[in-house]
């Protein structure tokens, strides 16, 4: 019998991470967004955007797809980065030092890669100026009086992020590492973006049309896989791939599970209404009972050469009998 632990505890942890993060950036969030809530109008309309999005995806060409994700990836890296760039000036000069260490690296690593195609000259040059840049604005910061948001942090992020995929993203350091690292990060960014945005009734509505959607789209239509196999050679990180631990050979090597950030987005969500409405305990229950939801039905997936099935069901079979449990006993306590 075959089992995958590797998918599902990263499902528990990132959920987790998320959960608790949200409450100490979600004050600083709704003033960005000046409590400004998501209606059920709005879950709805949500819903329709990513039907008609992923429907359309197959035929839009892949450069357009690429251009589009890494647009958005850096405009949600800066947003985040430039709200949180207040830092005192003790934590913005190890954050510069961080960038500082890491573009060298990358800079003197990408004369040795073996997957630049002609480009290393290209991306040596481009890391060493994300180096440069980085070294004036440490200067500049030493100088720094005021401890106000610095576009001058915001920026480093997501440039550090384009390079990367740019110089990197057909060698093994972008996949796995790399491509998990950014997915995972996305994902809590994500649950953290949109998260504070949704009511507990819009939360319901989002989350049972979207899994009505997902399984249309995937075991009806086969429009979510068509999109995933249509975007995955581009390496973008829009889900994040895991060898399976117990590790499973195939003829082609080991096997590796992969989960969209959708998916990671849909447990986080869950989560953190769950951690308002009911308080940590049951949200921690929560995250762990879609955790082992998610690898009963991945199990059965491995086991029975299932070669999808909708996440979003796979994850809130484990969310919605404790939910409606603790609803229940609100509503007929003992």
């Amino acid at each position: 019998m075959y089992i995958d632990l590797s998918m599902p505890s990263t499902l528990f942890m990132t959920t987790v991470v998320a959960m608790l993060l949200n409450g100490k950036v979600e004050g600083k969030l709704k003033g960005a967004f000046e409590g400004k809530e998501l209606s059920v109008r709005d879950a709805l309309l949500t819903v329709v955007a990513m039907s008609v999005s992923v429907s359309l995806m197959v035929f839009i060409p892949r450069m357009g797809i690429m251009i589009m994700f890494l647009f958005a990836y850096s405009m949600l890296l800066f947003m985040f980065a430039y709200l949180f760039s207040d830092l005192q000036k003790g934590k913005a000069t190890l954050f510069l030092v961080a960038f500082l260490i890491i573009s060298f690296a990358a800079a003197t690593l990408n004369l040795f890669n073996p997957g630049a195609n002609g480009a290393v000259l290209h991306g040596t040059t481009a890391f060493y100026c994300l180096f440069g840049f980085t070294f004036v604005a440490l200067l500049y910061e030493r100088k720094r009086t005021d401890v106000k948001q610095r576009w001058y942090l915001a920026i480093l992020p997501p440039a550090l992020f384009v390079l990367l995929y740019m110089f990197f993203g057909t060698t093994e350091i972008w996949f796995p590492y790399l491509l998990d690292l950014h997915g995972l990060a996305f994902a809590i960014l994500i649950v953290l973006y949109l998260g504070s945005l949704f009511t507990w009734k819009a939360s319901l509505i989002f989350v049972g049309l979207l899994t009505v959607m997902d399984i249309i789209m995937v075991l009806l239509t086969g429009t979510m896989v068509s999109a995933a196999r249509h975007v995955s050679p581009l390496r973008l990180p829009v889900l994040v791939s895991l060898p399976t631990i117990p590790q499973i050979a195939t003829e082609s090597g080991a096997l590796f599970i992969s989960l969209g950030l959708g998916d990671f987005f849909f447990a986080g969500l869950l989560a953190t209404q769950t951690l308002k409405k009911f308080g940590r305990d049951l949200a921690l229950l929560s995250a762990g009972a879609m955790s082992i939801s998610f690898l009963i039905f991945e199990a059965l997936m491995l086991n029975y050469e299932l070669n999808a099935f909708p996440g979003t069901l796979m994850i809130i079979c484990g969310w919605l009998p404790l939910v409606l449990v603790k609803g229940l006993r609100k509503i007929f306590p003992a």
